[in-house]
Protein backbone atom coordinates (compact mmCIF):
# COMPACT_ATOMS: atom_id res chain seq x y z
CA UNK A 1 0.00 0.00 0.00
CA UNK A 2 1.33 3.49 -0.94
CA UNK A 3 1.60 5.48 2.18
CA UNK A 4 -0.52 9.22 1.42
CA UNK A 5 0.29 12.44 2.61
CA UNK A 6 -3.39 12.45 4.27
CA UNK A 7 -4.84 10.99 7.46
CA UNK A 8 -7.42 8.89 6.74
CA UNK A 9 -10.29 8.17 9.78
CA UNK A 10 -9.78 4.40 10.97
CA UNK A 11 -13.07 3.50 9.48
CA UNK A 12 -11.57 3.78 5.81
CA UNK A 13 -9.08 1.04 6.44
CA UNK A 14 -10.16 -2.52 6.88
CA UNK A 15 -8.24 -5.77 8.51
CA UNK A 16 -6.35 -6.25 4.92
CA UNK A 17 -5.11 -3.04 4.55
CA UNK A 18 -3.66 -2.85 7.40
CA UNK A 19 -2.31 -6.48 7.72
CA UNK A 20 -0.58 -5.05 3.90
CA UNK A 21 0.84 -2.67 6.37
CA UNK A 22 4.81 -3.02 6.72
CA UNK A 23 6.05 -6.31 7.65
CA UNK A 24 3.89 -9.66 7.82
CA UNK A 25 1.88 -9.87 10.09
CA UNK A 26 2.88 -12.76 12.61
CA UNK A 27 -0.06 -13.49 15.48
CA UNK A 28 1.71 -16.13 17.35
CA UNK A 29 0.25 -15.03 20.69
CA UNK A 30 2.66 -16.70 23.23
CA UNK A 31 5.77 -16.46 20.86
CA UNK A 32 6.58 -20.07 20.81
CA UNK A 33 7.23 -22.06 17.77
CA UNK A 34 8.20 -25.77 17.43
CA UNK A 35 6.46 -28.29 19.06
CA UNK A 36 8.53 -29.00 21.84
CA UNK A 37 7.55 -25.37 23.07
CA UNK A 38 3.57 -26.30 22.46
CA UNK A 39 3.89 -29.42 24.31
CA UNK A 40 5.76 -27.08 27.52
CA UNK A 41 2.96 -24.88 27.15
CA UNK A 42 0.17 -27.59 27.09
CA UNK A 43 1.74 -28.55 30.51
CA UNK A 44 2.49 -25.17 32.25
CA UNK A 45 -1.57 -24.59 31.46
CA UNK A 46 -2.69 -28.07 32.36
CA UNK A 47 -0.75 -27.91 35.68
CA UNK A 48 -2.46 -23.92 36.31
CA UNK A 49 -6.07 -25.47 36.16
CA UNK A 50 -4.82 -28.28 38.22
CA UNK A 51 -3.78 -26.32 41.33
CA UNK A 52 -6.73 -23.43 40.71
CA UNK A 53 -3.79 -21.01 40.96
CA UNK A 54 -0.96 -18.70 39.91
CA UNK A 55 1.62 -15.92 39.87
CA UNK A 56 1.07 -12.47 37.93
CA UNK A 57 3.30 -10.03 38.95
CA UNK A 58 4.38 -11.53 42.26
CA UNK A 59 0.09 -11.62 43.27
CA UNK A 60 -1.40 -14.85 43.41
CA UNK A 61 -4.11 -15.33 41.24
CA UNK A 62 -7.30 -17.60 40.69
CA UNK A 63 -7.79 -19.17 37.84
CA UNK A 64 -10.44 -21.95 36.43
CA UNK A 65 -11.50 -23.65 32.75
CA UNK A 66 -13.27 -20.81 31.27
CA UNK A 67 -10.92 -18.07 31.74
CA UNK A 68 -7.30 -17.69 30.39
CA UNK A 69 -4.39 -18.20 32.23
CA UNK A 70 -2.13 -15.03 32.73
CA UNK A 71 1.52 -15.48 30.39
CA UNK A 72 4.38 -14.05 31.61
CA UNK A 73 4.76 -11.95 28.76
CA UNK A 74 1.28 -9.57 29.35
CA UNK A 75 3.05 -8.30 32.61
CA UNK A 76 4.91 -5.89 30.90
CA UNK A 77 1.45 -4.54 29.80
CA UNK A 78 0.97 -4.49 33.72
CA UNK A 79 4.05 -3.09 34.24
CA UNK A 80 3.76 -0.22 31.20
CA UNK A 81 0.77 0.83 32.92
CA UNK A 82 1.67 1.35 36.65
CA UNK A 83 5.23 3.24 34.97
CA UNK A 84 2.23 5.32 32.83
CA UNK A 85 -0.23 6.37 35.93
CA UNK A 86 3.03 6.85 38.03
CA UNK A 87 4.44 9.99 35.67
CA UNK A 88 0.66 11.12 35.51
CA UNK A 89 0.91 11.57 39.36
CA UNK A 90 -3.31 11.51 39.61
CA UNK A 91 -4.61 11.15 43.25
CA UNK A 92 -7.02 8.78 42.11
CA UNK A 93 -6.57 7.70 38.43
CA UNK A 94 -9.35 6.05 36.84
CA UNK A 95 -8.42 3.04 34.37
CA UNK A 96 -10.14 0.55 32.39
CA UNK A 97 -8.75 -2.80 31.87
CA UNK A 98 -10.72 -4.21 28.63
CA UNK A 99 -11.02 -7.84 27.77
CA UNK A 100 -10.08 -8.49 31.51
CA UNK A 101 -9.82 -12.41 31.45
CA UNK A 102 -9.07 -13.89 35.11
CA UNK A 103 -8.49 -9.92 36.33
CA UNK A 104 -4.70 -9.88 36.42
CA UNK A 105 -4.30 -6.64 35.60
CA UNK A 106 -7.36 -4.86 36.84
CA UNK A 107 -6.28 -6.58 40.39
CA UNK A 108 -2.33 -6.01 40.13
CA UNK A 109 -3.22 -2.26 38.76
CA UNK A 110 -5.29 -1.74 41.92
CA UNK A 111 -2.60 -4.09 44.78
CA UNK A 112 0.59 -1.77 42.78
CA UNK A 113 -1.68 1.83 42.45
CA UNK A 114 -3.24 1.58 46.19
CA UNK A 115 -5.28 4.99 44.96
CA UNK A 116 -6.46 3.77 41.62
CA UNK A 117 -10.13 3.16 40.52
CA UNK A 118 -10.44 0.45 38.09
CA UNK A 119 -13.48 -0.84 35.89
CA UNK A 120 -12.80 -4.12 34.35
CA UNK A 121 -14.91 -5.89 31.51
CA UNK A 122 -15.11 -9.11 29.68
CA UNK A 123 -17.41 -10.47 27.49
CA UNK A 124 -17.62 -14.07 28.89
CA UNK A 125 -19.48 -15.75 32.17
CA UNK A 126 -16.07 -18.05 32.49
CA UNK A 127 -14.01 -14.57 32.48
CA UNK A 128 -16.43 -12.48 34.75
CA UNK A 129 -16.82 -15.03 37.57
CA UNK A 130 -13.11 -16.13 37.53
CA UNK A 131 -12.34 -12.21 37.62
CA UNK A 132 -14.90 -11.20 40.44
CA UNK A 133 -13.03 -14.04 42.54
CA UNK A 134 -9.66 -12.42 42.04
CA UNK A 135 -11.26 -8.98 43.21
CA UNK A 136 -12.70 -10.53 46.17
CA UNK A 137 -9.30 -12.51 46.73
CA UNK A 138 -7.08 -9.71 47.21
CA UNK A 139 -9.92 -7.45 49.01
CA UNK A 140 -10.38 -5.23 45.82
CA UNK A 141 -14.07 -4.74 45.72
CA UNK A 142 -14.33 -1.49 46.92
CA UNK A 143 -11.82 -0.01 43.85
CA UNK A 144 -12.37 -2.64 41.29
CA UNK A 145 -15.70 -2.96 39.25
CA UNK A 146 -15.88 -6.53 36.99
CA UNK A 147 -18.65 -5.94 34.40
CA UNK A 148 -19.76 -7.85 31.29
CA UNK A 149 -20.58 -6.77 28.28
CA UNK A 150 -18.99 -6.56 24.49
CA UNK A 151 -16.57 -4.20 25.07
CA UNK A 152 -17.57 -0.75 25.88
CA UNK A 153 -20.99 -1.91 26.26
CA UNK A 154 -20.24 -3.67 29.56
CA UNK A 155 -20.16 0.17 30.77
CA UNK A 156 -23.41 1.82 29.23
CA UNK A 157 -25.40 3.92 32.01
CA UNK A 158 -22.18 4.22 33.89
CA UNK A 159 -21.55 7.92 32.95
CA UNK A 160 -17.70 7.31 32.58
CA UNK A 161 -17.29 9.18 29.04
CA UNK A 162 -14.37 11.50 29.53
CA UNK A 163 -13.29 10.51 32.80
CA UNK A 164 -10.59 7.13 31.72
CA UNK A 165 -6.85 8.41 32.51
CA UNK A 166 -5.84 5.06 31.45
CA UNK A 167 -7.46 2.26 29.23
CA UNK A 168 -5.50 -1.37 29.16
CA UNK A 169 -6.57 -4.03 26.69
CA UNK A 170 -5.13 -7.66 25.89
CA UNK A 171 -7.29 -8.34 23.63
CA UNK A 172 -7.13 -11.70 21.71
CA UNK A 173 -4.88 -11.41 18.94
CA UNK A 174 -4.83 -14.51 16.49
CA UNK A 175 -6.57 -15.14 13.73
CA UNK A 176 -9.24 -17.50 12.70
CA UNK A 177 -6.72 -19.52 10.06
CA UNK A 178 -4.01 -19.79 12.75
CA UNK A 179 -6.32 -20.91 15.38
CA UNK A 180 -7.47 -23.96 12.90
CA UNK A 181 -4.27 -24.85 12.27
CA UNK A 182 -0.65 -24.31 13.98
CA UNK A 183 -2.15 -22.70 16.93
CA UNK A 184 -5.14 -24.92 17.26
CA UNK A 185 -3.56 -26.65 20.58
CA UNK A 186 -4.50 -23.21 22.31
CA UNK A 187 -8.02 -24.01 22.40
CA UNK A 188 -8.02 -27.17 23.52
CA UNK A 189 -7.30 -26.37 26.96
CA UNK A 190 -8.54 -22.38 26.71
CA UNK A 191 -11.50 -20.71 25.67
CA UNK A 192 -11.64 -19.93 22.07
CA UNK A 193 -12.71 -16.35 22.74
CA UNK A 194 -9.39 -16.11 24.37
CA UNK A 195 -7.68 -15.89 21.04
CA UNK A 196 -9.68 -15.57 18.35
CA UNK A 197 -9.55 -12.00 16.35
CA UNK A 198 -11.10 -12.11 12.92
CA UNK A 199 -9.35 -12.47 9.60
CA UNK A 200 -5.73 -11.00 10.42
CA UNK A 201 -5.85 -10.71 14.61
CA UNK A 202 -6.51 -7.27 14.50
CA UNK A 203 -10.79 -7.23 15.22
CA UNK A 204 -10.76 -6.14 18.37
CA UNK A 205 -7.53 -3.52 18.22
CA UNK A 206 -9.68 -1.47 15.63
CA UNK A 207 -12.81 -1.74 17.66
CA UNK A 208 -10.96 -0.68 20.94
CA UNK A 209 -9.29 2.16 19.09
CA UNK A 210 -11.95 3.65 17.48
CA UNK A 211 -14.62 3.62 20.67
CA UNK A 212 -11.59 4.39 23.34
CA UNK A 213 -11.34 8.07 22.88
CA UNK A 214 -15.42 8.35 23.89
CA UNK A 215 -14.26 6.85 27.32
CA UNK A 216 -10.68 8.88 27.61
CA UNK A 217 -10.25 12.12 28.91
CA UNK A 218 -7.86 14.71 26.85
CA UNK A 219 -4.15 13.34 27.49
CA UNK A 220 -5.47 10.01 28.54
CA UNK A 221 -3.26 6.89 27.39
CA UNK A 222 -4.55 3.75 25.67
CA UNK A 223 -2.46 0.44 25.76
CA UNK A 224 -2.29 -2.28 24.56
CA UNK A 225 -0.32 -5.89 24.19
CA UNK A 226 -0.23 -7.03 20.85
CA UNK A 227 1.01 -10.11 19.41
CA UNK A 228 4.69 -10.50 17.82
CA UNK A 229 5.18 -9.13 14.42
CA UNK A 230 1.90 -6.84 15.19
CA UNK A 231 3.61 -3.88 16.73
CA UNK A 232 3.65 -2.04 13.46
CA UNK A 233 0.03 -2.39 12.35
CA UNK A 234 -1.06 -1.66 15.98
CA UNK A 235 1.20 1.30 15.44
CA UNK A 236 -0.40 2.25 11.93
CA UNK A 237 -3.95 1.76 13.10
CA UNK A 238 -3.06 4.36 16.16
CA UNK A 239 -1.19 6.70 13.62
CA UNK A 240 -4.38 6.55 10.94
CA UNK A 241 -6.49 7.56 13.70
CA UNK A 242 -7.02 11.25 14.11
CA UNK A 243 -7.69 11.17 17.73
CA UNK A 244 -4.00 9.81 19.04
CA UNK A 245 -0.91 10.98 19.36
CA UNK A 246 3.08 9.99 20.75
CA UNK A 247 2.55 6.27 19.56
CA UNK A 248 4.87 4.32 20.07
CA UNK A 249 5.90 0.52 20.69
CA UNK A 250 7.44 -0.80 24.37
CA UNK A 251 9.79 -3.80 23.74
CA UNK A 252 10.35 -6.30 26.03
CA UNK A 253 14.09 -8.12 27.40
CA UNK A 254 14.51 -9.67 24.11
CA UNK A 255 13.72 -6.39 22.08
CA UNK A 256 10.30 -6.98 20.70
CA UNK A 257 7.35 -4.88 20.49
CA UNK A 258 4.37 -6.49 22.83
CA UNK A 259 2.69 -3.61 23.81
CA UNK A 260 1.82 -0.33 21.91
CA UNK A 261 0.38 2.84 23.69
CA UNK A 262 -0.84 6.02 22.21
CA UNK A 263 -2.15 9.14 23.95
CA UNK A 264 -5.55 10.83 22.84
CA UNK A 265 -5.10 14.37 21.17
CA UNK A 266 -6.96 17.22 22.22
CA UNK A 267 -9.10 17.15 19.47
CA UNK A 268 -10.37 13.94 20.37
Amino acid sequence: MATSVFRLPIENFNEFEIHLIGTQLSDTGTGKSGRGSVVSEEISVAEAYSKGRTIFMGLELLIAPGALVPRPETELLGTTALDVLSQMNLPAPRVIDMCCGAGNLACAIAHYAPTALVWASDLTDGCVEVARRNVAHHVLADRVSVLQGDLFSAFSGLKLDGTMDVIICNPPYISEKRLEGDRAHLTELEPREAFAAGPYGLSIHMRVIKDAPRYLRRGGILLFEVGLGQDRQVISLLERSKAYETIRAVTNEAGEGRVVMGHTTPQA
